[in-house]
């Protein structure tokens, strides 16, 4: 079956929407903090309160396709299959319906609507522990709909089951697992080699307890298939960027740069990332959020996604105007009917991809000229060393200090060093990264931790501003409501800048409220306390996560007094009455459910 992009989002959406749900459509790619993570990484992720009890305003059959963002794979991004960005087509039950309903439409999706052969579907489900019986109910209704007996495989808990790792007293359980052959036309696939999962049903009929599993009463269903996946799968391609949602930005590459992306090699992997983050770049910027490039969390992830980009246009000999290019398809060909706000703010986009490339091209070609002088020493070194001493082993590590270098003058991100370094054969000193950032925090008399919090200097009044943000943060969830949470921000030597989620306009009464409690805990001079820990003693002590990006299993906490508690790199004053007097100078619209607050310290 041959199907667009826009075809197969328009049938998911049509064939559960004639089932009673309601499509909800998709929501920011950011996480709101609730979960720990600083992008949503699945479509359920931002229905989490609603699979745990609460009650959604829409009912209790929805569904939609929830774009989502992982980073674990930038490295990965080149080859065929791996992405930055992607889609999931979700459908839920809060309470409703559950597996007899959802294994039949499940079923009935996958071959009257899809095409798929019902004798090429395999499933997996849920064997069975001593804590939980086997899920022969599923397997049940699986083959009275169709399935071959022996194309129905018990699997166990780490396949087939799905919960919150580490969590008591929260909904769970088993899942059914779909796959159909890699190559469609294959006579007698072997499962599960010659298989691919294109969708799994999870089945929440269980409460986990201290000792076990107890039955829920009002059980959830959470679907979810690959958006990009099942794309693919059903043009029956194996090249994820020969689908409708990449084709045409392809196309405009090989246009630009005389290249052609048949011909595989190192100018098929460059169109390829190209391609990946200037889509992320496009709908990370374009989100209801709006993330710009900084120093900090999901700003710091763009920044590096897109400097990533206009590395490989140069390589490709296309110049960072082909991200623009790409850019601009994604917007108005690819994307603009589905995320409708892109093509609204069409031009911000655009813009500051072309600033982020212009503060990059300024100093990119410097920063190699560096790299390639690092190299050079270490290869003059390993030559010398090895006239003096046959057995002599060749240094293969680039200094922790001159990674910082690259990092603190060229504006490279960690991450691009390593890459370069790689395909040059080395290695950098992490370790020795980190302690050259600290040494350079302590020098400037700034707290130890990852340089971070939208600041855009290492000035003592940028670290100031970056301190006054947490004050604010907390001052705003007083005034106006716990759930409010920071959603950006940019700091400078003159002045700061901070995006916070709130429906409507702060009165003239709040603006004062906020500004006076800041101001109160400014003059009482409160300690600024560091603080490292695992992200589970933060949590149990109530620190907030605003863009808690997970960088491992310990985070860097600060305190000021039990009024400001944050996950943060830093960095910040050691004590709030260095900061002078706050004052907001204005309150405005940042975009939809975002509000935007400008202040000075004086």
């Amino acid at each position: 079956m041959k199907i667009t992009s826009k075809e197969l989002r328009q049938k998911w959406i049509s064939y559960y929407e004639g089932k009673g749900h309601v499509d909800i459509g998709a929501v920011s790619l950011i996480g709101d903090g609730s979960t720990g993570v600083m992008f949503n990484v699945a479509g359920m992720q931002p229905l989490m309160p609603y699979l745990l009890g609460q009650k959604h305003p829409k009912g209790k059959r929805l569904c939609n396709v929830q774009g989502c963002m992982r980073t674990t794979d930038i490295d990965s991004v080149g080859d065929p299959t791996h992405f930055t960005f992607f889609e999931m087509m979700g459908n839920w039950s809060l309470g409703d319906y559950f597996k007899k309903e959802k294994t039949e439409w499940s079923f009935r999706l996958l071959t009257e609507v899809f095409g798929l052969d019902k004798d090429k579907l395999c499933a997996t489900v849920f064997e069975g522990n001593e804590s939980v019986p086997r899920d022969t109910e599923t397997a049940e209704y699986l083959q009275a709909l169709g399935i071959k007996r022996d194309h129905i495989y018990f699997l166990p808990k780490s396949d087939n089951w799905w919960e919150l790792e580490g969590t008591v007293g929260t909904p769970c359980g088993p899942d059914n697992e779909w796959f159909y052959p890699i190559d469609v036309n294959a006579e007698n696939p072997s499962f599960p080699d010659d298989y691919v999962e294109i969708g799994n049903d999870v089945y929440m009929q269980y409460r986990k307890t201290e000792t076990g599993y107890e039955p829920l009463e009002n059980k959830n269903v959470d679907t979810g298939f690959g958006f990009d996946r099942m794309l693919l799968f059903l043009n029956g391609l194996s090249d994820g960027y020969m689908t409708d949602l990449f084709l045409p930005v392809i196309n405009k590459l090989e246009e630009l740069s005389g290249k052609s992306y048949a011909g595989g090699g190192e100018d098929q992997r460059a169109m390829r990332i190209i391609a990946d983050h200037t889509r992320t770049a496009a709908l990370l910027i374009g989100d209801v959020t709006g993330v710009l490039p900084s120093n900090t969390g999901a700003g710091y992830i763009l920044r590096r996604i897109v400097r990533r980009a206009i590395r490989y246009c140069k390589k490709l000999g296309a110049g960072s105007e082909a991200m623009l290019a790409a850019a601009k398809i994604f917007i108005e060909e690819i994307y603009g009917e589905a995320y409708p706000l892109l093509k609204e703010k069409e031009e911000y986009i655009l813009s500051e991809i072309k600033k982020e490339a212009d503060r990059f091209e300024t100093t990119l070609a410097q920063g190699i000229k560096e790299f390639e002088k690092c190299i050079a020493g270490i290869a003059r070194k390993n030559a010398f060393m090895a006239q003096n001493d046959p057995a002599y082993q060749k240094e293969t590590v680039i200094g922790g200090k001159q990674a910082f270098r690259l990092y603190d003058t060229y504006g490279f991100p960690l991450e691009l060093t390593e890459e370069l370094a790689a395909e040059s054969g080395y290695t950098v000193d992490r370790a020795g990264f980190d302690e050259a950032f600290k040494t350079h925090q302590e020098i400037s008399k700034v707290p130890a931790g990852a340089f971070k919090g939208g600041l855009e200097s290492h000035s003592q009044k940028a670290t100031n501003y970056h301190t006054a943000t947490h004050l604010l943060n907390a001052a705003l969830k007083q005034v106006l409501s716990p759930d409010v949470n920071q959603k950006g921000s940019n700091i400078t030597d003159e002045r700061m800048r901070f995006d916070f989620n709130f429906a409507r306009p702060m009165t003239e009464e709040e603006i004062e409220a906020v500004e006076a409690l800041v101001n109160e805990k400014i003059k009482a001079d409160i300690p600024v306390e560091y603080r490292e820990m695992s992200l589970e003693e933060a949590r149990k002590e109530n620190f907030v996560g605003v863009f808690d990006s997970k960088y491992g299993d310990r985070v860097k906490t600060y305190s000021i007094g039990e009024f400001s508690k944050e996950m943060c790199g830093g960095p910040h004053a050691a004590r709030t009455g260095e900061l002078g007097k706050f004052k907001i100078v204005k309150e405005q619209s940042s975009s939809a459910g975002v509000r935007r607050i400008k202040a000075v310290l004086e």
